[in-house]
């Protein structure tokens, strides 16, 4: 787009930040004393003398008490940083042990009472060992002494402790009353990474009664969570806590073993210098960590019985944290002390952790080590300083002469730059020669300043690219005088460079920049190129201008566009050579801004235009995934936007307020895409089931197979009565009528299977007498089945074959249960984190062929019509977990409410008209007239215009579609221009638009 800029002598167009330069008053229009220039007086010359002097007396002392004093705060400050670096890691150690145990508390192994039934429960136990490795074990303990442990072995010490087999991966430890003993066993079983047992055995001197241990004895008294102090984990031999807490329902107490072993580790890697050292304690100052964790554990005698114990600080064998024991741990300040004939630095920190109170971090610091930098430096200091001043004083004396009495008008301008006021000063001109040429350049550096924060603003504040380019180009030919620019940028498979801004001082010169340049313009950017002379300037105009070619690259090379400048130079000298190099540094370097900014808008233009096309990419695979509902999700939009814009451009009625920005119509435009994503989980048999029986195939084949069977049933009766010597007349007779009767029923078999508007009571009950006949099968119905088909035939006993079937059934293996996969939309389960309030069939989906024949309305049984309405649910929880950003937060809201109705009876959430915005209605009424007049589904005819706008009319009367946004869809005759894109023409009929709009009254 050509943005040409007004040139200097014009009127600026209002709104463009730029201003006005100020008009430069000529000096041969001042008076004759004003144009004197004298040198600089020597004014300050003792000023500066005697501050070189005073630089010096105080430059030997300051360096030294600076620096030493910089080391010792750098030592505080890297102490307090170690503190809480060591914190977090408690925090992050403990912090997840937390979490898991408080979910724990409601899991049902609180309530189990016997070992299997709380074996049940070991996958749960053994992913929560998995998902955090800190953990050492997880158990729990019951108020009649029973106990459960399972302890994962990760290393090859701990399998060689536990003997456990080489392909084991848990220990489960249980006391438990095992065959109705009364009283308990313990036993030890390894499980493998599967839990597939391996070994179990039982473990007569394995005696643990969890009611005695502190951790249950805490937890049960004071009905709370409990963190016992560190110890040394008995099994393990790691340094650790427990975590303990009640159940939800009281009837155990949980607990978890959360390993410390690695903050030791990490001490170490914390220390300032190689001898510091670094030790965290409790009150009773036994040491909790340290880098050699080795020294920490100690091996007692306790009743007989070796363990490992903490040492304390005083055992522990270092002298410095010994003597800063012996000087008392108190928090504060960095102190010196002496420790084994050397002078150390001393810091002590309280850890803070809500959970552990009096934990204290000590750290001692070999002053040698860490001043020794600091006086060989010193040391070269103090001699640098001395030859400096020593070398500067004549100069600072020759210096201070130079330096005039003038520099008050420039210290203000300067003061005002400082507080960011970039506006030109009104300063009296200085006499004195330089201080003047300084003030011309501070004024024209505030200037330029200025202009540039313009270009920072229109580059931050312009969303079009091409506005952007235009703004920033008039700003920066300013800021840098020249008299003329343009900006090419790449074009799609860098065919050429199309001119996207120009600008130039003089309007008449606009044709030096055509619209287009071949890409060679780019490769060979700083050669002249032809157009850099032009026939139109004379000799002199010619010589003293130059244009300048800077390349637009993206960060990693790839190129953008062409910056092109014509500027003007100094003619024949060396200085304007020098002049043309300098000036074509600065722009490339200021190019980069731009670069940057085209870049960055160019990223976002191709993320949005490949969500875009993501969100179609879904529309269409959801179409895709069924041949008989094809279109919807294209078709839904398109008509919904169509809407949304003609109510946007209503001038008059309900509708002439409404009015959406750009990100109101793209967030309203991604909702509708996106209003049917959850389609993607929805099984294409039960949204295309055109028949009551159909399945993943259509039944009824099962069904007339039976009848085949019963026709042959009836042909060797007859057979055998013949033979039997009955009168062949009769038999003959009632052959004919069993085959008419058995035509007859599976014709009304048949057409039940079909459905329809309405099944009466009398056909219910006549199915119901059908399906009694039998059949006899001498098949065994459970050869060839899939592992969830056997698993619903368990429960049913076995019969011996030949069995008698009846001709039509409901059968226990019909039920499909909702096992683990129950979905959270009921209004009161705690999972319903998204306000669903809709009714859970009893069962995911019930098969019986009698339960689907006695359909009364359609083909759809309540199992089958939830998992269709479940599609609304899953676009919900798709869409809610995305990260949409602030201006599109309402797509999940405005793709999921298009089944709400205005009474408050739709689904999922039953949101009532107060709750429904305009864009939620829209998407009503678009879907349900899509839905409606659709030719491609295979339950339902097609129905033409008249009839869907009647049918919505009734709908509308019934507060399921808003009677304005109706009125306005009748009124504004979207429906006709849909209906000329979408529908053939036999559903094109007459519509009677009056009418239906005085039945809403």
């Amino acid at each position: 787009m050509d943005s040409p800029r007004p040139s200097q002598s014009q009127p600026l167009p209002p709104g463009t930040g730029a201003r006005q330069a100020r008009p430069a008053r000529a000096a041969d229009e001042l008076p004759w004393w004003r144009r004197i220039t004298v040198p600089f007086e020597v004014l300050i010359a003792s000023v500066v003398v005697l501050a070189m002097l005073l630089l010096t007396a105080l430059l030997v002392y300051q360096v030294g008490t600076s620096a030493r004093q910089a080391m010792i705060d750098a030592s505080d400050e890297n102490a307090q940083h170690i503190s809480q670096l060591i914190s977090e890691r408690v925090h992050r150690i403990v912090d997840p042990a937390d979490a898991t145990i408080r979910l724990l508390a409601f899991d049902p192994i609180a309530a189990a009472t016997s070992l299997p039934a709380r074996l049940h429960r070991l996958p749960v136990l053994a992913s929560l060992l998995e998902q955090n490795k800190l953990l050492s074990a997880v158990f729990i303990g019951y108020p009649d002494g029973q106990f459960l442990l399972l302890r994962p072995i990760r290393n090859a010490a701990l399998r060689a402790r536990l003997e456990a087999p080489a392909e084991a991966a848990y220990l489960l430890q249980s006391m438990a009353r095992e065959r109705g003993g009364a009283s308990t066993v313990g036993r030890w079983s390894y499980y493998d990474a599967k839990l597939r047992l391996i070994d179990s055995a039982v473990r007569p001197e394995y005696r643990y009664d969890p009611r005695s241990r502190p951790w249950y004895a805490d937890a049960a008294v004071q009905k709370a969570q409990v963190l016992t102090a560190p110890y040394v984990f008995f099994t393990t031999q790691e340094v650790g806590v427990t975590l303990s807490q009640p159940t939800d329902d009281g009837r155990a107490v949980l607990g978890l073993d959360v390993a410390l072993t690695d903050l030791g580790t990490e001490i170490g890697s914390l220390r300032l210098m190689p001898r510091t050292e670094i030790a965290v304690v409790d009150p009773d100052l036994r040491v909790l960590a340290y880098p050699d964790m080795a020294r920490v554990l100690v091996r007692s005698e306790d009743a007989g019985s070796p363990r490992l114990e903490l040492r304390t600080l005083s055992a522990l064998g270092v002298p410095s944290l010994q003597a800063l024991q012996a000087m008392g741990l108190k928090a504060g300040p960095s102190h010196r002390f002496m420790a084994d004939g050397e002078e150390w630095l001393a810091k002590v920190l309280p850890l803070t952790s809500p959970r552990w109170q009096g934990l204290q971090v000590l750290m001692a610091i070999p002053t040698r080590e860490l001043l020794s930098g600091v006086n060989d430096n010193l040391r070269r200091q103090v001699w640098l300083s001395l030859g400096l001043i020593a070398l500067m004083l004549p100069l600072g004396w020759l210096a201070g002469r130079r330096v005039g009495r003038s520099l008050s008008g420039l210290a203000i301008q300067a003061q005002a730059l400082a507080r960011f006021d970039f506006r030109r000063a009104a300063v009296r001109r200085s006499p004195v020669r330089e201080v003047r040429a300084l003030g011309q350049v501070m004024d024209r550096m505030s200037e330029t300043i200025q202009e540039f924060l313009d270009i920072t603003h229109h580059i931050s504040a312009e969303s079009r690219l091409d506005l952007m380019l235009s703004s920033v180009l008039f700003e920066l030919v300013r800021a840098t005088s020249c008299t003329a620019g343009a900006v090419y940028l790449v074009e799609p498979q860098r065919a050429g460079l199309l001119r996207t801004a120009r600008y130039c001082e003089e309007p008449d010169h606009q044709s030096r920049y055509p619209d287009h340049l071949p890409m060679g313009h780019f490769i060979n950017h700083g050669e002249p190129q032809p157009g850099d002379e032009h026939e139109d300037d004379d000799a002199e105009t010619a010589s003293h201008h130059r244009v300048l070619r800077v390349q637009l690259r993206t960060r990693d090379g790839q190129p953008l566009g062409l910056l092109v400048l014509r500027y003007r130079v100094t003619q024949g000298h060396e200085e304007g050579r020098e002049e043309d190099v300098h000036f074509r540094a600065f722009v490339e370097k200021l190019s980069g801004t731009l670069s940057v900014a085209i870049e960055t808008r160019s990223l976002i233009e191709g993320q949005k235009k490949l969500f875009d096309a993501v969100i179609r990419l879904m529309a269409d695979a959801i179409d895709a995934k069924s041949p008989y509902t094809g279109g919807h999700c294209d078709r839904v939009p398109q008509l919904a936007e169509s809407l949304m814009q003609r109510l946007c451009d209503a001038t008059e009625g309900p509708f002439a307020p409404v009015a959406m920005t750009d990100a109101e119509r793209y967030e309203f435009r991604l909702g509708a895409w996106l209003h049917d994503c959850g389609k993607v989980t929805s099984p294409e048999h039960i949204i295309d089931k055109a028949t009551k029986l159909e399945t993943l195939h259509n039944r009824i084949h099962e069904v007339r197979m039976r009848f085949e069977v019963l026709w042959r049933d009836a042909e060797l009766d007859y057979w055998k009565q013949q033979v039997a010597g009955v009168d062949p007349v009769r038999l003959q007779r009632e052959l004919l009528q069993r085959r008419d009767q058995l035509q007859e029923e599976f014709a009304f078999v048949a057409r039940c299977n079909v459905g329809g508007e309405f099944m009466d009571d009398a056909d219910v009950h006549r199915l119901a007498a059908i399906a009694r006949q039998v059949w006899q099968r001498h098949f065994d119905d459970r050869l060839g089945l899939s592992k969830a088909e056997t698993a619903r035939l368990a429960p049913v006993p076995v019969r011996p074959l030949p069995a008698n079937e009846p001709l039509l059934a409901d059968r226990p293996e019909h039920i499909v249960p909702w096992g683990d996969r129950r979905p959270p939309v009921e209004a009161g389960n705690p999972a319903n984190r998204w306000g669903f309030d809709m009714t859970l069939p009893a069962q995911q989906a019930h098969l019986g062929e009698l339960h689907n024949l006695s359909i009364r309305r359609g083909t759809l049984t309540a199992e089958d019509r939830f998992r269709i309405n479940d599609h609304i649910v899953q676009t919900i929880v798709m869409l809610s977990g995305l990260p949409f950003p602030p201006h599109l937060a309402r797509v999940p809201s405005i793709a999921g409410s298009h089944h709400e109705k205005l009474d408050g009876t739709g689904y999922p959430r039953r949101l009532t008209s107060a709750d429904l915005t305009l864009a939620d209605r829209v998407m009503t009424l678009a879907d349900i007239f899509e839905a409606l007049t659709a030719a491609d589904r295979p339950y339902k005819p097609p129905k033409t215009l008249s009839e869907s706008l009647k049918i919505m009319a009734h709908m509308v009367r019934d507060r399921h579609i808003d009677p304005e946004v109706f009125r306005f869809f009748l009124e504004s005759g979207a429906w006709r221009d849909y209906a000329l894109q979408f529908l053939p023409e036999a559903q094109r009929d007459a519509v009677d638009v009056e009418a239906i709009l005085a039945s809403l009254e």
